[in-house]
């Protein structure tokens, strides 16, 4: 098994990168969002997961661990493939494919390309509690100030709404805005609620 390959990019386009080590180049598939990361770079290390079927054996690269375990969590939903995934993390962001399941977002996984709604909400069936048991859904909020979150949370529990209804509605605002005001938030969730 691969854990991950460093090497020289020796070629790249929005679906793959060729990953060149000591002459040996390997074809690694990647999301839109692993393509937007090689800019500018060189070199790589890049996170790997193997594929391998009978007639096929296909490496998905990652350039970092989260996207990588957020992968095999989607593959792991019986409907969803290995290229049905990289279409779900070329279409969204990590981040927002873990708050849609996360948040019970049935619309914003059924806007990907190929998800209807039985697999948006067979993801979110399968994964919501495995995404939040695992560090990804904390990475997810890791960058926003907890003191903006949790002034509007208390703001919100004050005018008498749940804490776990008020904690989804400011969560999904923060995931697109970080850098938003408390009152702000406490506005845009008061609209949500």
């Amino acid at each position: 098994m691969f854990e991950h390959l460093r090497g020289k990019i020796a070629e790249s386009s929005p679906a793959h990168v060729v990953v060149d080590i000591n002459g040996v180049g390997y074809f690694v598939n990647i999301s839109l969002n692993t393509y937007s990361q090689l800019e500018g770079k060189s070199e790589i290390k890049i996170f790997i997961h193997e594929n391998i079927r009978e007639d096929a054996f296909n490496l998905y690269g990652f350039m970092d661990n989260a996207e990588r375990t957020l992968f095999r969590q989607l593959i792991s939903v019986s409907g969803i493939g290995s290229n049905t995934a990289r279409m779900m993390l070329s279409s969204l962001a990590p981040d927002e494919i873990a708050n849609a399941i996360l948040t019970g977002n049935v619309n914003v996984l059924k806007g990907i390309k190929g998800i209807g709604a039985k697999t948006a909400q067979r993801v979110i069936v399968d994964l919501k509690d495995k995404l939040g048991k695992s560090s990804l859904d904390t990475k997810i909020f890791a960058s926003v100030d907890n003191t903006i979150r949790d002034e509007a949370l208390s703001a919100l529990v004050m005018l008498g709404f749940t804490k776990n209804s008020a904690q989804k509605a400011v969560d999904k605002i923060l995931t697109g805005r970080p850098d938003e005001k408390v009152e702000s938030v406490i506005k845009q969730a008061l609209k949500m609620l």
